[in-house]
């Protein structure tokens, strides 16, 4: 079953962070609060949406999308950037993720948004070969560029 995250779920969703971030070989990287995420998913102006994975037998939580709009100029329409998509791994195989998917592909086709995009890193050899049996494709010719902390700062600074 998958449903729209709810306030209560914050300290579900942080957990499910830091377990990505784990896997991901990152976990010092997951720095985020409960009351940062509350506000991005919560706030006045959200900045980010939330869905949750329960498993239909145990009602148990066991993975997470969360997902923000982005706006591509050439098509002139919205579409949805995944930030991250989790699904513990005593869950994983059991159609979680697709479903986590499929609702997000749901939600673009209802909005009218043309796009879904996400990030995998290239070690991800599963998660690679689980999108490309979805039809999703590599944007081959593409890099990802980030600026962050010292560089961000020092760039804003100018």
């Amino acid at each position: 079953m998958i449903r729209t995250a709810v306030a209560t779920d914050v300290p579900l969703i942080l957990d499910l962070i830091r377990e990505l971030a784990d896997y991901e070989k990152a976990p010092q990287e997951a720095v985020a609060t409960q009351e940062q995420l509350t506000e991005a998913l919560f706030g006045a102006n959200p900045a980010i949406f939330g869905l949750i994975a329960e498993d239909d037998e145990s009602g148990e939580a066991v993975g997470f999308a969360l997902w923000f709009r982005n706006f591509s100029t050439w098509r002139g329409t919205h579409g949805v950037y995944l930030e991250d998509l989790y699904v513990r791994p005593s869950a994983r195989g059991g159609g979680h993720g697709k479903a986590l998917l499929t609702e997000l592909a749901r939600i673009c086709v209802r909005n009218g948004y043309s796009r879904m995009e996400w990030s995998v890193l290239d070690w991800n050899e599963p998660s690679i070969g689980f999108y490309r049996s979805l039809g999703a494709v590599p944007m081959d010719g593409w890099s990802v560029f980030r600026l962050t902390d010292t560089a961000l700062t020092a760039l804003g600074a100018e």
